[in-house]
């Protein structure tokens, strides 16, 4: 347990200092990026090219482990279906990625060093995270 904390707090670390160093807290970024007829930011590009070979990597690296180092086994999607709601939410992640120019992660490490904006934007979040539970809740029950 006390192992699998200072991986996580380790790991958090590292993705807070990457998202800072990257310059991805700032919605402006993201925005620039966006901008394909104006003054075009290609720094999110760059962001996930890095993000890509360095998740290939990782997955090569799986691939071949029995289990992962903090745990007794891997927990990796069930399933590879793309379905409407998938398609949905990563349709509407998208929107509110594009308008707010931030998704969680950002949002979380711009707490501190831009807590008004990212205040709005996780309050938002938070609030859809309710929607769907209590959706999701009736149309299981």
């Amino acid at each position: 347990m006390m192992r699998t904390s200072i991986v996580s707090l380790v790991s958090g670390t590292l993705f807070g200092a990457g998202l800072a160093i990257s310059g991805m807290m700032n919605p402006a970024r993201v925005r620039g990026f966006l901008d394909f007829f104006g003054s075009w930011d290609p720094t999110l590009a760059f962001v996930m090219g890095g993000a890509v070979i360095i998740m290939a990597v990782a997955w090569a690296i799986q691939s071949r482990m029995r289990a992962p180092v903090c745990e007794d086994a891997f927990a990796l999607p069930g399933t590879t279906r793309l379905d409407g709601r998938l398609i949905g939410g990563a349709v509407l992640f998208g929107i509110g990625w594009g308008l707010s120019g931030l998704c969680p992660g950002p949002a979380i490490s711009s707490l501190a060093v831009n807590p008004l904006p990212a205040l709005v934007f996780v309050t938002a979040m938070l609030a859809g995270m309710a929607i769907f539970r209590m959706t999701e809740s009736r149309g299981q029950g």
